[in-house]
């Protein structure tokens, strides 16, 4: 076979059955053999190569499954390098297949040659050139290997027109085993026994559990070991619909967005158990003062994070789930009731104060967190959102309740505007009996409007919920609140949503009026079809509580000047 069937049949063998992707001139040998694959392997043509790598990062979180970009050489290939290092930073499981010159040219500026192995090496999990054709079937499966054992990661490979073209025999072997590489070390005993002592003798013992609990397939092991220790728990963005929302020791995400019970118990507590989690700044705020009162037992499977941010009193590497069910099997029943009860009153200042007034408000404007809270009611809490970011992102957070797991999608370390319409395009394809909504400021939107191409080529059921401020809405936020106002550059003004709707022959409806909100959304979530639902919502709207950068999580605004008061 020639190197570009090998590959196919390759990505076959690691059961792919969906790639996204964008052809070009040093491609075109794997394009002109997907030609005899169309019944076998679906490929979807984004707009964008850019569109490409974020529909294949939605792909993974909704499936657990590794997303598969195949781009053409030079811009094509620099296009994907964002997604590259967004998924490298949230841990999502990504194969990007890039054409590449022919190897006599390679290193001499040759049309649309550019150093991607040189450019990506620093931002994901693993880089290889391939230049013959008998390496391309052992470099798949170690792609594949690579990119969905241990902390997943992104893996790029640059596929040279000479191994596209050349002939080899094909013999495919799955990859279980690299001689350098312990994608799952075995967790220590000892240690494990020093974290039961810990968890056993706390009087305040708090869990924070990020998207690691995703990754391990530990939701379940979770539960368990909250259950049997009576523990409350705090997620990350990331970790948000590990457990369900109403969940009895669930409190909340953490964070500068996070609830207030979540922010306040972290620092109150004696134990802290950090799981799947790397706190990350948005996360711990002032370091130096993070949890100021607690021990802290850090397990993760990426050795580099524990004490990096945060020093740790028990460093357990290991799956979460494995070293969760170790931890549960071994610890004593406890019961914390006084303590777990404290976040129901922290959530009574909170929904007073901040979520009733955004949810629903009597008058004035609509705002971003009723929009948020009335899809989740009528949606019955069901669908998998997937956001932008900006302000959308972080009351999609808020106010979104999650009944599954995996049903929350989001640029989190890297921040991307733009991920949120194609990444909702992948986690429809990957799970299309699932009703996805993507929640997008007009900001974002824009940076990858195009790809409605894409929803309208594949006639994908996709909602998108515009919560269109006229604004980039967060940074406007904190120019109000740091820069004496001083709006530069962050004023919007936007095109005609439902031309570009009616251009795309997909449903659009308009919202101007609360009253037509919920029949809006209504129709929106009935419809078997693509659908823009454009809101226009409060223009100075503000995300709170906010945790002010550079404060501890227990410095808290709740609303413009006004802190959070913990002596209430």
């Amino acid at each position: 076979m020639t190197g570009a069937e090998i590959l196919i049949e390759s990505l076959l063998a690691e059961g792919v059955d969906t790639v996204f992707g964008y052809p070009g001139g040093q491609i075109i040998s794997v394009y002109d053999k997907l030609y005899n694959y169309e019944d076998r392997l679906r490929h979807v043509l984004v707009r964008h190569e850019q569109g490409a790598v974020h529909a294949a990062q939605g792909y993974a979180r909704a499936t657990s499954r590794p997303g598969v970009v195949i781009v053409t050489s030079g811009p094509g290939a620099t296009n994907v390098i964002t997604g590259v290092a967004d998924a490298m930073v949230d841990s999502t499981p990504i194969i990007v297949i890039a054409g590449q010159v022919g190897n006599a040219a390679l290193g001499t500026d040759a049309f649309q040659e550019t150093d991607l192995v040189g450019m990506t090496c620093p931002i994901d999990k693993w880089t290889f050139q391939i230049r013959k054709p008998e390496d391309v079937a052992p470099a798949v499966a170690k792609a594949f290997h690579i990119a969905s054992t241990g902390r997943p990661g992104p893996v790029v490979l640059d596929f040279t027109r000479d191994a596209q073209n050349g002939i080899a025999e094909f013999d495919y072997s799955k990859c279980d085993y690299i001689r350098t590489y312990t994608p799952c070390p075995e967790s220590d005993e000892k240690l494990i026994d020093e974290a039961v002592e810990l968890i056993n003798h706390a009087e305040k013992p708090f869990v924070v559990f990020g998207q690691g609990i995703l990754l391990s397939h530990a939701e379940q092991q979770l539960m368990d070991f909250l259950r049997k220790g009576g523990i409350p728990a705090a997620s990350t963005m990331l970790g948000l619909s590990a457990v369900p929302s109403d969940f009895p020791y669930y409190v909340g995400m953490t964070g500068m967005h996070g609830s207030i019970a979540a922010n306040m118990m972290t620092q109150e507590c004696d134990l802290l158990i950090a799981v799947g989690m790397r706190f990350d700044d948005r996360v711990v705020g002032r370091a130096s003062e993070y949890a100021r009162n607690a021990k802290v037992i850090h397990i993760d499977i990426d050795a580099t994070e524990i004490g990096k941010i945060i020093p740790a009193d028990i460093g357990i590497l290991g799956d979460a789930g494995k070293v969760l069910a170790q931890l549960t099997e071994k610890m004593q029943f406890s019961f914390h009731d006084e303590w777990a009860v404290k976040a129901r009153a922290y959530d009574k200042i909170e929904n007073s104060e901040i979520c009733i007034p955004e949810t629903a408000p009597s008058e004035g404007p609509i705002h971003m967190g009723e929009v948020v809270a009335k899809v989740a009611e009528i949606s019955g809490r069901e669908a998998v959102v997937v956001t932008d970011v900006g302000q959308n992102q972080l009351m999609s957070a808020r106010y979104s309740r999650f009944v599954k797991s995996r049903s929350f999608i989001s640029s989190g370390g890297l921040g991307t505007m733009g991920f949120g319409l194609p990444a909702a395009i992948g986690a429809k394809m990957g799970q299309p009996d699932r009703e996805v909504v993507a929640f997008l400021g007009d900001g974002g939107l824009q940076m990858t409007i195009q790809e409605l191409g894409t929803i309208m080529q594949e006639q994908l059921p996709v909602k998108v919920v515009v919560l269109n401020n006229n604004w980039l809405g967060n940074v406007r936020q904190w120019q109000e609140l740091f820069y004496q106002a001083r709006y530069s550059q962050t004023r919007m003004l936007n095109p005609d949503y439902s031309l570009i709707a009616q251009a795309y022959g997909i449903k659009y409806r308009l919202v101007e009026d609360r009253a037509e909100l919920e029949p809006a959304v209504k129709e929106m979530l009935e419809s078997s079809e693509p659908y823009i639902l454009n809101v226009h919502v409060e223009e100075a709207g503000m995300v709170y509580p906010m945790i002010p950068g550079g404060k501890c999580v227990d410095e808290i605004l709740i609303r413009k000047d006004e802190w959070f008061d913990n002596g209430r």
